[in-house]
Parts: structure tokens; sequence; C-alpha cells
């Protein structure tokens, strides 16, 4: 997709300087791509401190060992 932007040019300077892509575009794309993944995390992280994980009463690392060791 092609995208025009009013994007400072320090703002364009740092993405290229810390993404490290071949070109504007790729280092662009790097730096878009890693705030999404971040971004994932943080809901992620969100809705762990309101659900947290619960394990069975039952789980036992030695267990776990034993089922993987199955396959």
């Amino acid at each position: 997709m092609k995208v025009t932007a009013l994007i400072p040019d320090k703002l364009i300077h740092d993405v290229t300087t810390y993404a490290q892509g071949k070109n504007l575009t790729e280092s662009i794309t790097i730096a878009l791509d890693d705030w999404v993944k971040l971004k994932h995390i943080m809901a992620l992280n969100k809705e762990l401190q309101t659900n947290p994980l619960d394990f069975d009463p039952d789980y036992s690392a030695a267990k776990a060992r034993a089922v993987n060791r199955r396959r």
C-alpha cells in the first residue's frame, strides 16, 4: 500500500538508525511491526492481570515431562 505521510526528519532518522532496514520502506515496516507486537504483548499482560492463569491442582512438572516423553 502506498502512503503519503508527513513525518519529522528526526523521527525518520531514528527509525532508519534503529530498524536497520535496507531502505526507508523496510525500516518503517520493521518499526511498525515491532510496535504492533509490543501492543499485543501489552494487551496480553493487561488481560492476564485481570484473568490470571489457573493451573490444574493435579499439575506437576514430573507429569508434564512424562507426557512429553511418551510422544
